[in-house]
């Protein structure tokens, strides 16, 4: 039997059935991904100005970026504080999220409405009113405030990802520990926590991205040495297209692709599960 001919699913669909499906999905794809792909090969280019497809390839803007203070010290402070963030957000969001899983609260999902606010709001106001909040707490320039808003932004991800998880979660599990005597919070890290640890995991890398690639936020509450490493691209874009830029972002691409496949292996390796 061949590929288009052999069924795409329970219902009998042949694949041939969906081609017209794969090729408009592959069209998407092409037209989301290509811009971004087309960053690569020019950060491997040789000339002092983005150019595709490069004349010459070296690695000349690579290694002016790890060889530039400036450039290391930014990237210094975002892994810091995308570090920091998956240290907050995580346990953060997912207590949010049991609590909201477990409790009987009448207005339950008014909360989580407000907790998932900030991924509605468009960032640019969020920017504005955290400026305005630290500029009378005296928090501007700091790594504490930098990782408190970048936090504040990770939280929703976090709730909406083991909300997910506890849905699908067998609480009789959790009351049957209870039922022996266990506390609530035992029970919790004893048998509920290992059943969506995945999802938590998965939660805590995605906190990671949001804050590593996070740059409007950055404008206005990181200046000087809190600065992040996006917000330097940001404003080196303004001044001069440097093609270190086109350098560090394929380096960005490539970590975000790589923090993805994590998320990936961690949360559907059926073997890990039975562990």
């Amino acid at each position: 039997m061949s590929f288009l001919t052999a069924p795409a699913s329970e219902w009998h669909a042949t694949h041939a059935g969906r081609l017209w499906l794969y090729l408009f999905g592959a069209a998407v794809l092409t037209f989301l991904i290509a811009p971004t792909l087309l960053v690569i090969p020019m950060s491997f280019g040789d000339s002092a100005f983005l150019e595709f497809p490069p004349r010459a390839y070296s690695l000349r803007w690579y290694n002016k970026y790890f060889s530039t203070p400036e450039w290391r010290d930014a990237t210094w402070v975002s892994v810091r504080a995308a570090l920091a963030t998956v240290v907050l957000a995580t346990p953060i969001g997912t207590a949010a999220a049991y609590a909201l899983h477990v409790s009987a609260f009448r207005f339950g999902r008014a909360v989580t409405g407000l907790l998932v606010l900030p991924t509605l709001v468009p960032s640019i106001l969020t920017a504005v009113g955290i400026f305005i909040a630290y500029a009378r707490l005296g928090l501007l320039n700091t790594m504490t405030g930098l990782v408190l808003a970048h936090t504040m932004m990770a939280i929703p991800f976090v709730v909406v990802m083991v909300s997910a998880a506890l849905k699908n979660y067998d609480m009789n599990q959790e009351r049957a520990a209870r039922s022996l005597g266990c506390s609530r919070l035992g029970a919790f890290l004893r048998v509920t926590f290992p059943q969506i640890r995945f999802s938590i995991a998965s939660a805590g890398l995605f906190s990671f991205i949001i804050s590593f690639d996070e740059v409007i936020i950055g404008l206005f509450v990181a200046t000087g040495p809190a600065s992040t490493i996006t917000r330097r691209m940001f404003l080196a874009l303004s001044d001069i297209i440097d093609p270190t830029i086109a350098a560090i972002s394929t380096l960005l691409i490539g970590l975000s692709i790589t923090i993805l496949l994590l998320v990936q292996l961690v949360g559907s390796d059926p073997s890990r599960r039975t562990r």
